[in-house]
């Protein structure tokens, strides 16, 4: 990766912000496997601070608990890079941090698969808000840090989709 954010994700970035900004609405993240380039492509906007509330890697099951519990409830057998996973994530940030849209994200970035068998490349993105809806993302490759910002664009754009869907 070179020492700035690729094009494709700050573009991505910066549609969604553009569309939160205009419709005064807000947001917070919930991700997992992009290691915080959501957050980042979102936060490279300039105004960033009338929309972006804030955001978690939640890398872990102990960070769910220590940074998502209580206030939502939680599945049962809830387990990572899944549509559930992805749909508490959106959905905690979102009620957590008291914006408009949560979005949340959870995958296996490779050079090889998780622990639940999903391959490298998999990953699922979900939006919370008026709507709730998620996506699975295959990229089919094993580049941990390509599919980090394939799995980023994949939530941005599907959050942009929500806003533009509901102007």
């Amino acid at each position: 990766m070179s020492e700035t954010l690729p094009s494709p994700l700050l573009e991505a970035g910066a549609t969604c912000g553009g569309l939160l900004k205009q419709r005064g609405e807000t947001v917070a993240v919930g991700e997992g496997s992009c290691g915080g380039l959501i957050s980042a492509a979102l936060l490279a906007v300039p105004g960033a601070s009338s929309y972006y509330l804030g955001g978690s890697v939640i890398y872990t099951r102990n960070a769910l608990d220590g940074l998502l519990s209580g206030r939502v409830d939680r599945p049962e057998r809830l387990r990572g890079a899944s549509e559930p996973w992805a749909v508490h994530l959106a959905r905690g940030a979102r009620v957590h941090l008291d914006a408009t849209w949560g979005i949340g994200e959870g995958g296996a970035a490779g050079p090889s698969g998780n622990a639940y068998g999903d391959p490298s490349g998999h990953a699922w993105v979900a939006v919370s808000g008026p709507v709730e809806t998620a996506k699975n993302v295959l990229t089919g490759i094993d580049d941990r840090q390509a599919n980090m910002v394939a799995f980023a664009i994949a939530a941005l754009e599907l959050l942009t989709e929500q806003l533009a869907d509901r102007t």
